[in-house]
């Protein structure tokens, strides 16, 4: 029956990297240890097996569900009562980010729209994080910038390897899930609170967009990248500088994401407002059919070279920076314009 959890117990065989037995089939598996706690050989586990039974990509492994053996008995006292994942078996309570009241209801709050407000880039998928943050770093060291993340894709804040690495780099200032996201640093009820946080924060410069693994169903409307229009708009209802980074591809073998993808696309012929566009001076003539719309097309020179010799994170769908030049140099775009508007 379609929509019904496909659930099976299993039994932990390896805790590093994880892997659980089930049915007799020792399958890679996940667990985020933030609600669940720690996964120890022998432990018994009930598993999602879903993503691995379809052979999904990057989401093909199977996901813990609870821990039978050490995971019944957690549960941190507080005063915190807002919920997360609300009305699910994973319901948990958060201390949101938000400010108590309306910004125009206190006098603490900076008026919408002034010098002070942070310059928001909203990221089409997960991938462009790592090239932008190393970009805005480049551009302006110093510059603080913090990452929210929201649906779109993986929900768990903790599943991202590329937030943990840019957090111990000191090239993200903070991490906000936004629901339906949830487990970073701050939490957040909606995309509108997080951002309207960030300057409380002391964030110079905001960094929005989908966790790892992007939702895809090969249809118009249906996919995460459409997160990209909600959060631009989260942005410009609060007045704040709103800058789209697009999604770009010099090899991608399917046809709709090759040059400027179908996703970027449907997102700029949606937006109800104008946005900023870097685009990769090398990759204007993508946009030429774009210069007599309503958005704002910056050309921005990037360092390919040097990101490359970063050490960040280089690989996307399985393409190596080298196969696809073109993808990372959209986020770089992206990232060196952001630290321009964040100064």
């Amino acid at each position: 029956m379609p929509g019904r959890l496909k659930l099976r117990r299993g039994v932990v065989v390896s805790a590093d990297p994880l892997e659980v037995e089930v049915e007799g089939e020792c399958r890679r598996a996940w667990a985020d240890e933030v609600l669940l706690g720690e996964m120890r050989e022998g432990d018994e586990v009930v598993v999602n097996v879903a993503a691995l039974d379809l052979r999904l990509g990057s989401g093909g492994f199977d996901v813990v569900h609870v821990n039978l053996t050490r995971g019944l008995g957690g549960g941190a006292e507080g005063d915190a009562h807002v919920m997360k994942l609300n009305y699910t078996s994973l319901q948990h309570p958060v201390d949101p980010v938000e400010h108590p009241v309306p910004w125009f209801e206190s006098p603490d709050m900076p008026d919408k729209g002034t010098t002070q407000s942070p310059p928001v880039a909203v990221l089409p998928l997960h991938g462009h994080l790592a090239p932008a943050a190393w970009a805005a770093a480049q551009a302006a060291p110093g510059l603080r910038v913090g990452y929210v993340q929201t649906g779109g894709g993986a929900l768990p804040g903790s599943f991202s390897r590329d937030v943990k690495e840019l957090r111990e780099r000191n090239l993200l200032a903070g991490h906000i899930t936004a629901a339906p996201a949830y487990g970073g640093e701050h939490e957040a009820l909606s995309a509108v609170g997080a951002l309207d946080a960030a300057a409380n924060l002391g964030w110079d410069a905001v960094m929005i967009g989908p966790g790892p693994g992007i939702i895809g169903s090969d249809t118009a409307y249906g996919h995460g990248g459409m997160s990209a229009l909600d959060n631009a708009h989260a942005a410009m209802s609060l007045g704040l500088p709103t800058l789209l980074s697009p999604r770009l591809s010099s090899s991608d073998p399917r046809e709709r994401h090759r040059g400027l993808s179908h996703h970027t696309r449907t997102v700029l012929d949606l937006l109800l407002a104008p946005v900023d566009l870097p685009v990769p001076s090398e990759a204007l003539d993508l946009f030429t059919s774009l210069v007599e719309t309503q958005h704002r097309l910056h050309p921005v020179s990037v360092d390919l070279s040097g990101y490359e010799a970063a050490g960040l994170p280089r690989k996307t769908m399985g393409r190596d920076l080298e196969d696809d030049p073109l993808f990372f140099a959209a986020p770089l775009a992206a990232g060196t314009f952001l630290a321009s508007r964040g100064l």
